[in-house]
């Protein structure tokens, strides 16, 4: 299986009611396995984290009205997904937006074969939910945002590893 290595910028894109917003993904080879994520993904060669969080944001979901702010998190994951073993370092920045439309036809052809929706979420959602949510505790991490802000540094998260074939 090919190895995929890289740096993903994330978001965690908050509306004016603080719903976040989280895509919904599946396996292309096994479209009943699910979960939810948050916007973003790879940097491009000489470009910022910051640069590559708000352009993953325009292309996954059309909204392109986003104030970014710190980095919140960190963590480092690796897992199958689409033939390849990923192994990815990422950096979660809190966006804010007034946009709540969503459009997703600036998704990539791998996108539009492996992301299902978008939704919007209140934090009451997310801790209820039974559906699989990455990054793990996302809910608890965001009840703490809203609750205490913004980290002053980013949290290092634990690592996330699926174990290969899994």
């Amino acid at each position: 299986m090919r190895i995929e290595r890289r740096r993903a910028a994330r978001v965690v894109l908050l509306d004016a009611d603080d719903r976040i917003l989280l895509l919904h993904g599946f396996e292309p080879a096994d479209p009943a396995r699910t979960w939810w994520f948050t916007p973003g993904g790879g940097v491009e060669p000489g470009e910022s984290l910051a640069a590559a969080a708000l352009r993953e944001v325009a292309e996954e979901t059309g909204i392109t009205t986003v104030r970014l702010g710190p980095v919140l998190w960190q963590r480092s994951c690796a897992f199958d997904f689409d033939g390849r073993r990923w192994e990815q370092d990422e950096w979660y920045h809190l966006g804010r937006t007034e946009a709540t439309a969503v459009d997703m036809a600036g998704h990539t052809e791998l996108e539009r074969r492996s992301v299902r929706a978008l939704r919007w979420w209140t934090c009451e959602e997310l801790l209820a939910a039974r559906e699989t949510v990455y990054p793990t505790r996302l809910a608890e991490l965001l009840r703490r945002l809203l609750d205490e802000g913004p980290p002053r540094s980013p949290l290092l998260l634990e690592p996330e590893r699926e174990p290969e074939g899994g």
